[in-house]
Parts: structure tokens; C-alpha cells; sequence
């Protein structure tokens, strides 16, 4: 996929919201968001049928760190692939300067910058703040998804400041 046909929106699964995640899934692939599936703690069978889910929904599935899982269910990209020989797009976290320069040498179709704002998926770690994740997407060098915090209208504050998109978890719940 070029940088024009990845998903400006994405949802990252996580164990914690289990319950809420199918209404999650609907409502991100309703609005055209891609869906990370990370569900690190989970069984593969679990992870598999997550995957399979997501693709049954039509959306574009990204799946974190597992090759093997993303090659056999068909996802679009791979984030923060464990093995460094895949032919799939990868994708990359970028939490600081040593993270962005790695991203700038590994030229991935995307960078995730996080946490940008306080998030409850990382309760405790000090956000970056917009100038600082900004700073690191230029550093990284590469179309640039902010996470942390965010949602439809922090999103777009950053896309009109060069980030290519916006990710979340707690944004795709009901309030």
C-alpha cells in the first residue's frame, strides 16, 4: 500500500476492553480505521481469530509482532515485527530519539509515535506532548500515526501539522 491508502484512523485491540471489543472493531471498520491486532497476552488462537475477525469486517488489519500469523491470515501490514526479514509493509513504535532514528534507517510504511497525551494503556508514563511527537515524526522521517490519548479531534490537529493519521483504543468505545 502506498502512504495515500493507509487508513488515516486506526484501533489497537487490548486485553482490557475484551468486553467492549467487538462494538469496538464494527465501529473503526464503520469509519474506515484500520485494526492493529496486538492482543500480546492472548493465545494464538485467540490473536488468529481476532485477525480473521477484523479481515471478515473489511478492514485493513495489521497484525503486532507475529509474521508467521500476519502471512497466513493475509494482513496488510505488520507492526513491530518480531523477525527482521519479512516482505509484508511493517510498521514501527517510536517512543523516543533512538526508536525514531532506527524508523528513519528502516524506512517502514509507517511509524506509530506514542503516548502523545496520557493514555490508561500506559497509566504512569509521561506523555511526549504534541511538540515533542511532532519533533520525533520528523526525526523518524516516515508517514507518522500519533497514539496515545487520542481521538477523532486531536487527530486531526496533528494531521494538519504533517502527521499522516491518529490511533487509539479508549476513543472507539461508547461513552
Amino acid at each position: 500500500m502506498e502512504r495515500q491508502d493507509w487508513p488515516t484512523a486506526w484501533l489497537f485491540t487490548d486485553e482490557r476492553i475484551d468486553r467492549e471489543l467487538d462494538d469496538a472493531m464494527r465501529r473503526a471498520a464503520a469509519a474506515g480505521a484500520g485494526i492493529v491486532v496486538r492482543h500480546h497476552r492472548s493465545s494464538p488462537e485467540r490473536r488468529r481469530g481476532l485477525a480473521e475477525q477484523v479481515k471478515g469486517l473489511g478492514a485493513v488489519l495489521a497484525v503486532a509482532r507475529d509474521v508467521e500469523l500476519a502471512a497466513q491470515v493475509g494482513a496488510a501490514l505488520i507492526h513491530n515485527p518480531l523477525a527482521c526479514a519479512t516482505e509484508l509493509p511493517f510498521s514501527l513504535s517510536v517512543h523516543d530519539d533512538a526508536e525514531a532514528r532506527l524508523a528513519a534507517e528502516r524506512r517502514p510504511a509507517l511509524v506509530f509515535i506514542s503516548p502523545v497525551h496520557e493514555t490508561r494503556s500506559h497509566e504512569g508514563a509521561r506523555p511526549l506532548g504534541e511538540e515533542r511527537a511532532i519533533e520525533l515524526m520528523l526525526m523518524a522521517g516516515r508517514p507518522a500515526i500519533a497514539l496515545g490519548g487520542m481521538d477523532d479531534r486531536r487527530g486531526r490537529t496533528l494531521m494538519e501539522r504533517g502527521f499522516h493519521g491518529w490511533a487509539g483504543i479508549d476513543c472507539w468505545l461508547r461513552t
